[in-house]
């Protein structure tokens, strides 16, 4: 991550962008994007490693999880969400399992799973 996201509007952007979604309304794009980098933040602070890259299109990508190292090329285990369902498994308001097999949540190889580090913040 390129650079740290202050608790406090971490915290706001991610209410905001909660409230709006809740509301089925369209977050404003500077608190979503905050949010999911917010909470991109606490995962890579959670599970430091680089065996497993979390991708959000268009806000952000983290390398995560204790493990072989990729250094070339796709990473063997990768997860790609789109912000609304990362804000929603993140915050525990969904589960991740409800969202993969919805089909919100494209994740491949054998680390790809984040049941066990999820959510992050209830």
């Amino acid at each position: 991550m390129a650079s740290r996201i202050d608790t406090t509007a971490g915290r706001a952007a991610l209410d905001a962008a909660r409230t709006a979604l809740a509301a089925g309304e369209k977050p404003a794009r500077a608190d979503l994007a905050t949010a999911v980098r917010y909470l991109l933040q606490l995962l890579d602070e959670k599970a430091p490693g680089n065996s497993v890259e979390v991708r959000v299109p268009p806000f952000g990508a983290v390398q995560v999880v204790q493990g072989p190292r990729h250094t070339r090329g796709t990473p063997p285990n990768v997860v790609e969400l789109d912000p609304a369902t990362w804000i929603a498994v993140a915050t525990g308001s969904e589960s991740w399992e409800s969202a993969v097999d919805a089909g919100r949540i494209h994740a491949s190889g054998t680390r790809a799973d984040l049941t066990a580090l999820l959510p992050l913040r209830p």
